[in-house]
């Protein structure tokens, strides 16, 4: 059975492609209880519409394959 990081890890990479393809990526920084904290890289380090990517393609994304996660979180690293 695959373990809470590797369900998130799963749903990061069925967005993934979509990040990549605009010359950034997310990474998986940390679990705490039913939140998940990311931190974008690249070109969406700094782009004005990530708060959005974040929710809308994240965070849905995520809630899909671990129904448990309340709220996705990005942070700077």
């Amino acid at each position: 059975m695959d373990t809470l990081t590797d369900r998130i890890n799963k749903a990061l990479e069925e967005i993934r492609p979509f990040l990549l393809s605009d010359g950034g990526d997310v990474k998986l920084i940390e679990i705490k209880g039913n939140k998940v904290f990311v931190s974008f890289t690249g070109a969406c380090s700094d782009c004005s519409i990530n708060q959005s990517t974040l929710k809308l393609g994240i965070e849905s994304t995520i809630k899909k394959h671990v129904p448990e996660i309340e709220e996705v979180i990005s942070i700077s690293e």
